[in-house]
């Protein structure tokens, strides 16, 4: 049973000078959260019991047992999840279900929730229910912290303080960035789809947030980012990146935050997490917030950190709610920006997602992304390098036969016709012509002539063109060429970014070991032959 402490003095007063009407909130960078709240298709999470009871009757009961208004709880939920439990799944900072309990070394709002509801971790975690009545207890406890009494408990505005505490940040101008979007939610009201076919909403209203301690930390006085105009500048901890590149910028890493876009900028702040991103893109709006400069090398990627530049989207890969046309835009115009700053061709051989470079186990930005339109706004090609419009480089080569559609038959007709072997339109269809052409192609190869494009059809086809000798340091489409033909012969993803660093050379290496050639590391003539023969 959650018990009342008894309020003490409050660490703040009342300021009427200080207290601000939303209105005035529309011109700060703090702003917007998506106007009405909608799921926007995405799927919803399995039903659990508890949502079967209705997740806006769970807000009501949680809101009444812990004396939080219901509909300031609500927009705390939407504001960090979209109220979406996303099956139990953690977010980065390792905060979960629709009210985001925490539990990492900093923020530790999931143990709390279970000390004062009695509830087990597992159930905060995975019920509906159960982990709305975590977050009103957290928020509850914090308000008795403040010393807020009965009176004050019951405005919203008063609550300001105790919203900002509950996003866990350090930083105090992250703090209140996060109870901003709260309470830019309250006044625009939310009406949100959720797990059950059922509908959640806050109507608008007009507030006043008292923001004590926050009030003079005004994010419109932020510093202005050092290396892209448009954006924000809110640096990372030190620990979560390093000082200078020991390679040059060679690529731009789409990912997607799996949290808010406060959360994300409080965790890349937060020495213990080990991780941060050069970018944070908001869902609402677009705005742009950088925390590593350019010159240092983030750590958001892996293998690609020492030569990529990482742009983080507010939002989780399974709810394509997240992912807004003022997004798509902001990020796009971003992602352009850095392209002709670094010499980096705009295509999806150098833009990549993080599931896209090798060595990484993450999914994002995951299959609600839309790169079709998002390289429309770059204005670069949607293709892998060296094939203008169409994509030749994948992460794997699937095996295409009569029937087969998509993308990569799309890339075997346009490299079958560049060799002279007549596939038609290159339309991603596999049809009767595409097999003849093939078939052709595999017979001047000496392959099986089957005409079924497999592991050493798309060797040949991919490795097809001038044999120019590179080694470690070489750059260009033939690179590139290369890389794809390696991906291929070795059944897996040889970073496609046309830069011969430590990795192609060992790729280069596994694969004149495996067929009986010198091992040296450089692609040269004898393994150029064995590549273009579908060896």
């Amino acid at each position: 049973m959650y018990r009342r402490s008894t309020p003490g003095n409050r660490p703040w007063r009342r300021t009427p000078s200080k207290r601000t009407a939303l209105s005035a909130l529309g011109g700060l960078v703090t702003t917007v959260l998506l106007a009405t709240a909608q799921s926007a298709g995405a799927a919803p999470a399995p039903v659990t019991p508890s949502d079967r009871d209705g997740m806006s009757r769970a807000f009501t009961r949680a809101a009444a047992e812990f004396e939080v208004p219901r509909d300031l709880l609500v927009a705390v939920g939407y504001g960090e999840t979209h109220l979406d439990g996303h099956r139990g799944e953690p977010s980065q900072a390792n905060g979960y279900g629709v009210m985001h309990l925490v539990s990492n070394p900093t923020n530790r709002t999931l143990e709390k929730a279970a000390e004062l509801t009695g509830e087990r971790s597992t159930e905060l975690r995975e019920d509906t229910a159960a982990n709305i009545r975590g977050g009103a207890a957290v928020l509850r406890a914090y308000a008795d912290g403040l010393g807020l009494d009965s009176t004050e408990r019951g405005s919203l505005d008063e609550w300001y303080p105790v919203v900002a505490r509950y996003g866990g940040a350090s930083d105090v101008r992250t703090a209140r960035l996060y109870a901003d979007t709260v309470y830019t939610l309250l006044a625009r009201g939310i009406d949100a789809d959720v797990a059950g076919g059922e509908s959640v909403t806050v109507r608008p209203r007009a507030v006043e947030p008292e923001r004590g301690p926050y009030a003079d930390a005004d994010p419109r006085r932020a510093a202005l980012s050092p290396d892209y105009p448009d954006a924000a500048w809110v640096p990372a901890n030190s620990a979560n990146y390093a000082a200078g590149r020991s390679a040059s910028i060679t690529s731009v890493v789409m990912h997607v935050t799996q949290g808010s876009y406060a959360g994300t900028i409080s965790w890349f702040q937060n020495p213990s997490s080990q991780v941060s991103s050069h970018y944070v893109v908001r869902s609402s709006d677009g705005a742009v917030t950088q925390m590593v400069r350019d010159s240092d090398t983030a750590y958001h990627a892996r293998s690609a950190n020492s030569s990529s530049l990482g742009i983080e989207h507010e939002g989780f890969v399974d709810n394509p709610s997240w992912f807004t046309d003022s997004m798509y835009r902001s990020s796009a115009a971003l992602t352009k920006y850095l392209c002709d700053r670094y010499g980096i061709p705009k295509d999806r051989a150098h833009i990549v997602g993080h599931a896209e470079v090798p060595g990484n186990d993450h999914t994002d930005p995951g299959p609600n992304w839309n790169w079709t339109y998002f390289m429309q706004l770059v204005g670069g090609s949607t293709g892998g390098g060296g094939g203008g419009s169409v994509q030749l480089g994948f992460p794997s080569y699937d095996t295409l036969r009569s029937g087969s559609t998509g993308a990569q038959v799309k890339a075997a007709q346009t490299l079958l016709n560049q060799q002279g072997h007549d596939a038609g339109t290159a339309d991603g269809v596999f049809g009767t012509r595409t097999t003849s052409a093939v078939t052709s192609f595999q017979t001047g190869r000496g392959l099986p002539s089957d005409g079924v494009v497999g592991a050493r059809t798309w060797t040949a086809l991919l490795a097809a063109g001038t044999a120019s000798v590179v080694r470690e340091g070489s750059t260009g489409a033939v690179v590139e060429r290369l890389q794809r033909a390696l991906t291929a012969a070795l059944g897996r993803t040889v970073s496609i970014d046309g830069q011969f660093g430590p990795n192609t050379t060992q790729a280069v290496r596994d694969y004149q070991g495996g067929r009986g050639l010198t091992v040296d590391g450089i692609a040269g003539p004898a393994t150029w032959s064995a590549l273009q023969a579908g060896r």
